[in-house]
């Protein structure tokens, strides 16, 4: 049978080996493993068979721990069962490995390697995850890259079945998980005749059923449980040569050879490295260029890590071996070494052989492991003494185990061409990309090679694709920093970081830009000039924006950068490649419409005609910057924040983070991006204004303020910052402003769109001229005192002259979720405790180094504390206990001051002020103010009792309790942590941010998605109702709930705030927040008016519930919302993840639309009944 190649990533590829031995996979989101577990839905959702001629079952549950017990009862009832995780999700499996191991169930976990949060959450890749679970007794199988993951994905499975024991097969995460390459495609056929069938039947026959019945799980005491632990000895014993046996069979379908450990070098190498993972790619290329310079080097490879057969290992390890170097992607604090490397130390205790043997770590978080750092290893092996312990990667200047690199090698295989693409979160660029790479491998006999690497923001970050292809294949898991050819699609990015590093002499730079060619003389750097002509480069603009906006595509310019690549890269006939691009364009967006298909279609063909080459000037080589004036800086910002802004993050040294050994950040770093993305920002239209503070408030990235300014600020102000006389009691004499910052604008346009004005007060224009215009008057706005006083903070308008404590934040232009919390912050964000869920709001509020929580002109601002996904509720509610605690202390002092103490008047004053407002924010924070003012007078050192006050005064002022978190933390996986904290009747606020769908980890469904909704892990609609989360609450009777929706009534939403921290116990609002992934039709420019869609639609209802009316023979229940005045389906088919069900399953669609409106119905009528009901 012929060879079938495909290009494909390597959760695709371990994808696809699973589905073939699959019955059951029972799964939860997670980054970067749930790619592989969509995969597997979306071909069960169409049908496709696995080796036993079924479907997979796919079952979404509700947290790792609950997919690791369904995979354990699948087990124990007979199907062959699967699942994939990562990072916590593992370390959440791991009670249930043990469980699977010990009774002996064959079932593979698939897992993309991962990251574990310790001193702050990284969702990248290392070893960490896995490390955790090697004491389980499940096997342990590693892949070092995508043909691997497919190859090794298959032995786990055959294995499994053979050995009857549960398998951890296991890939670098983002390195192996996310690179695309060009693979072979193992026929399910060829592997169903490896299958032991009669292993099978035994698995089956063990199985938990009433026909023949048994007991599995007993309670043993200390008579026999030892001896049925090591009962299982010969289980594990057999385990290498069935892996092995495997291996082999695989080599005879593909002519691949595997081993459980492989050695490459020269066979009587002196010097070596023991590895496994993607890292063994690296030494590989780096051996090879140690060979040709006649070094007697190699790589020994790890495959089969559990169990860990000596056999094996001495079997490959070549005799003349002096020196081994054992890497570990890990970090075990406090051990005598990482534990590969105390594997091989074991190893070699009873052995003839004493070679040298040293550790050392590599690669944490995808920190890039690049073919210098192996080449360091391979010197230090050279050295008399080998240091011990020692990194790569960094500069470890405090405990110095770093080493060296000493040279900068290339050694990708000649003839590879290398690009590098800059792109922003969302405009396409990786996507497109994807493509491309697929195209180049799928239709020439090219290798192929893609990798994309990040920064921290949800969309609208920087993106840098990495692509390589050539005749040899590429064994290159790392990025790319000698490239060919490089495109920037983003024009900002000049001016933040150095595009050109690496590209070489005579290649091609691609700039996305509405520069004409006499422009870019004044608007480019002069580095980037004098790179240009010194190198020689072939320098192209193209106005990709324009053409975007003109066929209607907004910014997605993804098509436009593609088609010029392929126009200039030459890879395959620019006339062929356009067909490959729409033929993708025609698979990857018909579900969203024909209209999207064809305006991508014109896209391609206007990408190769705009082109524009750039006659290069010689004075460029001169090129000289002006000098800047140096900006007076905190040393975080110039020291941290302005090398990592750079990508330059890797270069920083241990020592730059003294005295943040624990993860602790400062505040406020966002307002020193001043990123510059936006294509479009709003100017304000001063005559047009009713100053109703609407656009402030709906903002979501609080770059828009309203301002008043007094006399004397007005005088000062710059000719352009014009205001108008302020309306409002109390405001006489002022002056009134609405200010943008044109520098973090994201060009959402939501401010525009919602303004009530009459003819708009704000309209949007291009990014330049504003920024020209109003970067100035942004710096004068930050002078201006606050005024937030005068008007009441707890209305709309009042509100918004509050300074948000949350600003610039790195979410989607247009996210439903900031506003919310901006608001928050205003409200209460002088004396807020912040529990975070992880999700995307950890991800827009506290990605290092953008901090976008701040602090107020006193130094005050919300602390804000990120646990876990799972644990937010309980995490708040321990921050609540500490804070409690600690203000019960401070009562029983200042009481027992009052009786027996000594204290002047004014003090004794304060502190009744202060008992008798202990639970009231206002009068705790009028004490407070007392008390300090009181204890300047007195030396309070003297008295112990005082003395503990001051030591605690920072707990004085009443604290507001928030512990905030998307749908997929409220609704699923932290549910039973919210329901327990809620019923402990304590004043803690819960905010659920409800997008109905996991947000952050790529749009997968939640018990908050409703029926209809199109989701990963509804791929083919979601069929059951939504979760009532606020109705379940209620039970209580106790607990204040409400369902607010800024867009639909910004006053409800507020007040609803406003009385839910008041009340005087737990309280539980859930807010409506448009997602992204949503796919809203008009934008995300007009998610704040979705908002109001979906209420007046009825999709969403507004209510409160407060259990204080009750006290009072009130009903508590207030339904907010009017009946529904729009067509329901009108706002369904509003948003692809509804309309797309129209297109991809045509049959079901008409149906689940009216589920999914009588559903909608019924919610309204049951709250309905409770709003009528009787208290009397």
């Amino acid at each position: 049978m012929a060879k079938v190649m495909k290009s494909m990533d390597g959760n695709m590829a371990a994808a696809d080996a699973s589905y073939a031995y699959t019955e059951v996979a029972a799964i939860y989101p997670i980054t970067p493993s749930t790619p592989m577990a969509e995969t597997v839905d979306e071909w069960a959702s169409h049908g496709k068979k696995n080796i036993f001629g079924q479907t997979v079952k796919v079952v979404e549950m509700q947290s790792e721990a609950g997919a690791a017990g369904s995979m354990h009862g699948s087990l124990a009832a007979g199907a062959l069962t699967t699942t994939y995780t990562a990072s916590q999700g593992l370390l959440l499996m791991i009670p249930n490995l043990y469980k699977m191991a010990g009774e002996l169930l064959p079932g593979v976990l698939h897992v993309s390697a991962r990251a574990i949060a310790t001193h702050a959450l990284s969702i990248f890749g290392d070893h960490q995850d896995v490390m955790a679970a090697r004491q389980t007794g499940v096997v342990m199988l590693c892949s070092s890259n995508v043909q691997e993951a497919m190859d090794l994905g298959h032995v786990a499975h055959l294995s499994a079945i053979k050995a009857s024991l549960p398998f951890i097969h296991f890939f670098d995460g983002f390195r192996t998980s996310h690179e695309i390459q060009k693979i072979e495609v193992i026929d399910y056929a060829d592997v169903a005749k490896l299958v032991d069938y009669e292993a099978i039947k035994a698995f089956r026959n063990r199985s938990l059923n009433p026909e023949r019945p048994t007991v599995r799980g007993t309670a043993q005491n200390p008579d026999i449980y030892f001896q049925m632990r090591e009962a299982a000895n010969p289980f594990y014993n057999a385990v290498p040569d069935i892996v092995e046996h495997y291996m082999r069979e695989i080599e005879k379908i593909t002519g691949r050879s595997y081993h459980p450990f492989d050695y490459y070098g020269d066979p009587e190498a002196e010097n070596i490295i023991v590895a496994m993972g993607s890292v063994c790619d690296t030494a590989h290329e780096v051996v090879d260029y140690l060979m040709g310079k006649g070094e007697k080097v190699g790589i020994l490879k790890v495959h089969l890590y559990r169990p860990f057969c000596a056999d094996y290992f001495f079997k490959v390890l070549p005799k003349t071996v002096k020196k081994i170097a054992v890497l570990d992607r890990t970090k075990e604090p406090g051990s005598l070494g990482e534990p590969l490397y105390l594997d091989v130390l074991n190893l070699f205790y009873n052995c003839d052989m004493k070679p040298v043997i040293v550790g050392g770590r590599y690669g944490l978080a995808s920190k890039d492991t690049t073919p210098s750092q192996i080449l360091a290893v391979f010197e230090n092996l050279k050295s008399d003494n080998p240091k011990n312990r020692f990194t790569i990667g960094i500069v470890d200047d405090v405990t110095h185990t770093s080493l060296p690199e000493s040279e900068i090698v290339d050694t990708t295989p000649p003839g590879t061409i290398s690009c590098k693409f800059w792109g922003l979160g969302s405009d396409g660029t990786v996507g497109a990309n994807k493509s491309a790479i697929k195209i180049i491998g799928d239709n020439t006999d090219l290798y192929v090679q893609a990798y994309f690497s990040y920064d921290s923001k949800k969309s609208g970050g920087s993106t840098v694709s990495h692509l390589r292809f050539g005749k040899q294949p590429i064994r290159s898991p790392y990025l790319v920093y000698n490239a060919d050819y490089v495109a920037c699609h983003n024009r900002s990015y000049v001016y933040h970081f150095d595009l050109l590093k690496g590209l070489k002499k005579g290649g091609t730079f691609v700039l996305n830009c509405p520069w004409k060619e006499e422009e870019l003389d004044s608007k480019l750097p002069a580095s980037f000039k004098r790179y240009i002509a010194e190198n020689n480069i072939n320098f192209y603009t193209i106005d990709a924006v324009s053409i975007a906006r003109e066929i209607g595509l907004g910014g997605r310019i993804n098509m436009i950068m593609q088609s010029a690549f392929f126009k200039l890269a030459n890879v395959i006939p620019v006339d062929e490649a356009v067909k490959y691009l729409k033929e993708s364009v025609e698979k990857t967006y018909g579900r969203k419409g024909q209209n999207i298909v064809d305006m991508n279609k014109a896209a391609i063909d206007r990408g190769v005609e705009a082109l524009h080459k750039v006659n290069v000037p010689d004075s460029w080589k001169n090129a000289k910057d002006d000098p800047q004036p140096e900006k007076d800086e905190p040393d975080f910002v110039k020291n941290i924040q302005r090398p990592m802004a750079r990508n330059e993050g890797d270069e920083l040294p241990v020592s730059a983070f003294k005295g943040m050994e624990d993860g602790t950040f400062p505040v406020g770093t966002t307002a020193y991006e001043k990123r510059g993305i936006a294509i479009m920002i709003p100017e304000w239209q001063i005559e047009k204004c009713i100053q109703c503070n609407q656009c402030s408030f709906v903002c979501p990235h609080a770059v828009i303020r309203s301002l008043l300014l007094n006399e004397d600020e007005q005088a000062k102000a710059p000719e352009s910052f014009t205001s108008k006389p302020a309306v409002g009691k109390g405001l006489e004499g002022l002056g009134f402003r609405i200010q943008i910052s044109p520098l973090d604008c994201t060009g959402c346009g939501n401010c525009a769109d919602v303004c009530p004005a009459p003819g708009k007060a704000l309209i949007m224009k291009p990014a330049d001229q504003q920024i020209e215009a109003q970067a100035e008057n942004w710096e004068y706005s930050l002078t201006v005192t606050a005024k937030d006083n005068l008007m009441d903070p707890t209305t709309l308008k009042g509100s918004q002259f509050v300074r948000p404590l949350m600003e610039f934040n790195g979410a989607c232009p247009g996210c439903g979720e900031t506003p919310y919390i901006r608001l928050l912050t205003q409200l209460f964000g002088d004396r807020m405790i912040i529990a975070n869920a992880t999700g995307c709001s950890t991800i827009w509020g506290a990605s290092a180094p953008s901090i976008a929580y701040t602090k107020n002109a006193k130094g005050k601002g919300p602390a804000w504390g990120n646990s876990l996904f799972e644990d937010n509720a309980e995490y708040g509610f321990g921050m609540f206990l500490a804070v409690k605690q600690i203000r019960e202390r401070l009562a029983d002092l200042i009481k027992s001051l009052l009786i027996n103490g000594d204290i002047p008047d004014d003090l004794r004053d304060a502190f009744n002020i202060w008992i008798d407002g202990f639970d009231d924010a206002k009068a705790s924070k009028e004490g407070t103010e007392k008390i300090l003012e009181a204890m300047k007078k007195i030396d309070y050192e003297k008295d112990p009792m005082l003395k503990e006050i001051m030591e605690k005064k920072d707990y004085l002022i009443k604290k507001s309790h928030w512990l905030i978190g998307g749908d997929g933390w409220a609704y699923d996986i932290g549910y039973g942590g919210l329901d327990q904290v809620l019923a402990m009747g304590e004043n803690v606020n819960i905010f659920v941010m409800d997008t109905e769908i996991y947000s952050n980890t790529g749009g997968q469904s939640s018990k908050s998605s409703p029926t209809a909704a199109v989701a990963k892990f509804a791929s083919g609609g979601k069929r059951i109702k939504k979760k009532d989360l606020g109705a379940m609450a209620m039970t209580y009777g106790y607990v204040y709930v409400a369902q607010i929706a800024m867009g639909a009534n910004m006053n409800h939403a507020i007040k609803t705030i406003v009385e839910a921290e008041a009340y005087p116990g737990p309280s539980l609002i859930i807010a409506y927040a448009p997602c992204i992934s949503h796919g809203i039709k008009t934008g995300m420019g007009t998610s704040i008016a979705e908002e109001k869609k979906a209420v007046e639609s009825g999709y969403w209802h507004l209510y409160r519930y407060n259990p204080l009316l009750a006290a009072e023979g009130k009903n508590p229940f207030s339904l907010d919302s009017k009946p529904p005045t729009k067509p329901y389906k009108d706002f369904l088919l509003g948003e692809i993840r509804y309309a797309s069900l129209k297109t991809t399953f045509p049959e079901r669609a008409d149906a689940l639309y009216d589920l999914s409106e009588k559903y909608a119905k019924e919610r309204y009528e049951y709250y309905k009944r409770l709003a009528e009901m009787n208290y009397q």
